[in-house]
C-alpha cells in the first residue's frame, strides 16, 4: 500500500483523485488551504454525509482513514509537514482560472509556480517517489496548429498558463538535478461531477448546465465557435494513477485529453438534449487571455502511460448533467 498525498484534494478533480484513492484501500492524506475546495467535496469523495473540515491552518482530522490536513502551499513549512512520509504526491492544488489569472497574475505566480516549488523541495526532501504534475493545456497558447503535440514550443498568452509551464520546467529540473522521479499532466478542459458552476471564474459547462437547468440564458463569450478537447475528469484520475505508477517519468510532460474537440455551440446543443429544455443565448464580448481551439495528441500518454480515455464526452456529459440535475438547488429551480 502507498501512502498518497492528494494537494487540492477538497477541490473538483482532487476530490475525484480522493475517491479513487479510496476505493483502491490506499493511504491518504489531503493538504487543502479550503479557499476553492470544500468539505461537501470530500463528503462525496468519502461516501458521507458530511465532515467538518480543519477549522485552523495546521489543523489536521481524519475521517475514514483519510488524513484531512488544512494548509497553504503558498508556506514551504506546510509543504514539508504534508509530504512527510509521502510516497506519491499527487499535486493538483492551483489558483485556476485563466480570467482569475488576468485580473490576478501575482496570485497566479505565487500559487502555481511558487507553491509548485515548495511542493517539489518538500517532495525532494521528504525522499517522495514519484511527484505528479496538474499542468495546463493553455501553455500551448493560441498556435493555430492542431492537434497540441508535447514537442511544440510552448508559447502562453495568459499569466496561468505561465504559471503553470514555470511548474512544468521546475518539475524537470528537480528530475534531472535533484533525482525526483517527476511527470507533468497537461490537462484539456476537465469536466465533470463536483465542479462548481456558481464562482465568478466557473468553467462553461458547469455554467452551461446550471444555467439551462434554471432557465436562464447562456452567456458566450465571443461566436461561440471556438473548440475544446473537453476531458471528463474520470479520465483526468486515471491517468494520474497511472503516472504514479509507471516507470522511466523523469520530467516528462503529457496531454491527457479525449483527442477530440467541440465547438461551445455544439456543448450548449448537446446539454440542452440531456436537460430537455432550449436556452436562449446570449453573446458577449471574447475574454482575453482565452485561446480559439484546443485538439490534443495523446500518442506520447499512450505509449508512455498506457493511458485511454475511459469515459467519452458524450457518457461524461450525461452523469454530469444527472450530478447537477440531482442537486437540491438545481431540483427546485428547474422544478424538478
Amino acid at each position: 500500500m502507498a501512502r498518497y498525498l492528494v494537494t487540492g484534494g477538497a477541490g473538483f478533480i482532487g476530490a475525484h483523485l480522493v475517491k479513487a484513492l479510496v476505493a483502491r484501500s490506499e493511504a491518504v492524506r489531503v493538504l487543502d488551504n479550503f479557499s476553492m475546495g470544500s468539505a461537501r467535496n470530500l463528503a462525496y469523495a468519502l461516501g458521507m454525509d458530511g465532515i467538518a473540515a480543519p477549522a485552523a491552518d495546521g489543523q489536521a482530522t481524519l475521517y475514514g482513514g483519510v488524513e484531512i490536513f488544512r494548509g497553504d502551499i503558498r508556506d514551504p513549512v506546510t509543504c514539508a509537514r504534508a509530504a512527510d512520509a509521502i510516497d506519491v504526491v499527487l499535486h493538483q492544488a492551483a489558483m485556476r482560472s485563466v480570467p482569475r489569472s488576468v485580473d490576478d497574475p501575482r496570485g497566479s505566480n505565487d500559487n502555481n509556480a511558487a507553491g509548485t516549488l515548495n511542493l517539489l523541495i518538500a517532495a525532494a526532501g521528504a525522499g517522495v517517489r514519484r511527484f505528479v504534475y496538474a499542468s495546463s493545456s493553455s501553455i500551448y497558447g493560441d498556435a493555430p496548429s492542431l492537434p497540441k503535440r508535447e514537442d511544440q514550443v510552448p508559447a502562453p498568452i495568459s499569466p496561468y498558463a505561465a504559471a503553470k509551464l514555470a511548474g512544468e520546467h521546475y518539475c524537470r529540473v528537480f528530475a534531472k538535478t535533484y533525482g525526483l522521479s517527476t511527470a507533468a499532466l497537461r490537462y484539456f478542459n476537465v469536466f465533470g461531477p463536483l465542479q462548481d458552476p456558481r464562482s465568478q471564474y466557473a468553467a462553461v459547462i458547469p455554467k452551461f448546465i446550471a444555467w439551462t437547468l434554471e432557465g436562464h440564458p447562456l452567456e458566450i463569450h465571443g461566436d461561440g465557435l471556438q473548440s475544446r478537447d473537453f476531458t471528463y475528469v474520470d479520465n483526468v484520475v486515471s491517468a494520474n494513477l497511472l503516472a504514479a505508477e509507471g516507470s522511466d517519468l523523469d520530467g516528462e510532460a503529457m496531454n491527457i485529453a479525449c483527442g477530440d474537440r467541440l465547438t461551445l455551440l455544439e456543448v450548449a446543443d448537446v446539454i440542452e438534449g440531456l436537460v430537455g429544455r432550449t436556452a436562449e443565448r446570449r453573446h458577449t464580448a471574447p475574454r482575453r487571455g482565452d485561446v480559439r481551439h484546443t485538439l490534443a495528441d495523446i500518442s506520447k500518454a499512450r505509449a508512455r502511460l498506457r493511458y485511454e480515455p475511459v469515459v467519452g464526452f458524450k457518457e461524461g456529459m450525461k452523469r454530469t448533467v444527472a450530478f447537477f440535475a440531482s442537486q437540491p438547488a438545481a431540483s427546485s429551480s428547474s422544478g424538478g
